[in-house]
C-alpha cells in the first residue's frame, strides 16, 4: 500500500474544511497559533515513516498527555486505580462539573479533565515533587527522544486561566479523592498539558500501544499486554470526550485528541499515526484531524472493525 500517496490524497480532500472550526481560545497561549496548519505522520514498526506537512514542528499536546499519565498510573496501581477513577465513557463535556457531583467525586474515566487530575494526584503520591519530571522522562522513553520538553508560556497561561480545572480539583478534594496538596497536583497537570511534541514524536510515542505494550523500535516492554489492551479500549471509548462514539463510528481506531489540535491513533500490530490541525469542532477535537483519520481508514481499510 502506498501510504505516502494516500496522505497526499487526504491533504487535497480536506482543503475545503479550512474555513470551519475554531482554535482553542480559553487558553490565550493556544489562541495565537496559525489555524491553517495541517500535518500527518505515520510511524511503522520497522522504523519506516510517512508524512505530509510540517511533521517535525512541535505543538502543545494538551490532553494527549493523559494517555501517558494513565499508563504510568496503571503500571503503578493496577486495578486499584479504578477505585478512584472509573473507565466508562462520560457522554459529557471534558470539563463537566455536573457529573462529578452526581458521582461523588469519582471521575468517569482518566481522559476527561477530572479523571486526569485524579490520575496526576495518584502520581504525586508516588513521585512527590518530582512528578512532572517522571512523567516527562516516561514520555522521552516511549518516544525514544530526549529533546522533549514543555512550554513555560502555555503552562503559565493555564495557571492563570484554568478556573474550571481549579473548580474540578476543589470539588474532587471535597469528596476526599485528592490526596495531595492541590497546588502540587494542578501544577503537575498543567505542565503535562504544556508538553510540546511534533507529529513524528507523538506517533512514535504510541507505537508501544500499537504493539501490545512493547516498543517495536527498541524491543523494550513498557507495559503488560493486558494493560495495553485496557488503555487502547479506553482510547476507543473515551479518547474524544463526548464525541468518542462518533470517532469510533467514523474512524474506527483507538485514539486520543487534545485541544492543541493533535490526535493520535493506533492500528494494532501495524502503525501509529498523529495528525495535527488546530481548528477544533464543538466537542474540542481537531475538526480536520478527525476527517483526515476517517479518510485514512476508509482509503486503507485499516479500521479495527
Amino acid at each position: 500500500m502506498n501510504y505516502q500517496s494516500i496522505l497526499e490524497e487526504i491533504e487535497s480532500e480536506i482543503q475545503p474544511l479550512f474555513n470551519e472550526g475554531k482554535v482553542a481560545s480559553y487558553i490565550p497561549a493556544l489562541a495565537n497559533v496559525n489555524p491553517n496548519q495541517f500535518s500527518m505522520s505515520i510511524q511503522m514498526f520497522d522504523g519506516t515513516s510517512f508524512g505530509i506537512g510540517e511533521v517535525n514542528k512541535k505543538f502543545s499536546i494538551q490532553s494527549i498527555s493523559k494517555v501517558f499519565t494513565f499508563t504510568l498510573a496503571l503500571n503503578n496501581y493496577g486495578k486499584d486505580l479504578y477505585k478512584r477513577v472509573s473507565h466508562e465513557p462520560s457522554g459529557n463535556p471534558f470539563n463537566s462539573l455536573v457529573q462529578l457531583e452526581y458521582e461523588n467525586g469519582i471521575p468517569r474515566n482518566p481522559f476527561i479533565n477530572a479523571g486526569a487530575i485524579v490520575t496526576a494526584d495518584s502520581l504525586v503520591s508516588i513521585y512527590k515533587k518530582n512528578s512532572f519530571e517522571n512523567i516527562l522522562d516516561f514520555i522521552k522513553k516511549v518516544s525514544n527522544d530526549e529533546t522533549i520538553t514543555y512550554d513555560e508560556e502555555i503552562f503559565n497561561s493555564e495557571l492563570e486561566h484554568g478556573f474550571r480545572n481549579y473548580a474540578l480539583i476543589n470539588m474532587i478534594k471535597s469528596f476526599g479523592n485528592i490526596h495531595n496538596n492541590i497546588d502540587d497536583v494542578i501544577k503537575t497537570y498543567f505542565k503535562q498539558c504544556s508538553i510540546m511534541m511534533s507529529p513524528v514524536q507523538l506517533a512514535k510515542s504510541m507505537l508501544f500501544l500499537a504493539n501490545h505494550g512493547e516498543n517495536p523500535l527498541t524491543n523494550e516492554c513498557i507495559i503488560t499486554e493486558s494493560k495495553a489492551k485496557r488503555i487502547n479500549s479506553l482510547m476507543l471509548t473515551c479518547g474524544h470526550y463526548d464525541a468518542s462514539g462518533d470517532f469510533a463510528y467514523k474512524v474506527g481506531l483507538p485514539g486520543k485528541s487534545g485541544v492543541g489540535g493533535g490526535i493520535v491513533a493506533i492500528v494494532p500490530k501495524k502503525m501509529a499515526i498523529c495528525v495535527y490541525s488546530p481548528r477544533l469542532n464543538i466537542q474540542g477535537n481537531s475538526l480536520i484531524g478527525t476527517k483526515a483519520l476517517e479518510l485514512f481508514t476508509t482509503k486503507t481499510g485499516l479500521s479495527i472493525f
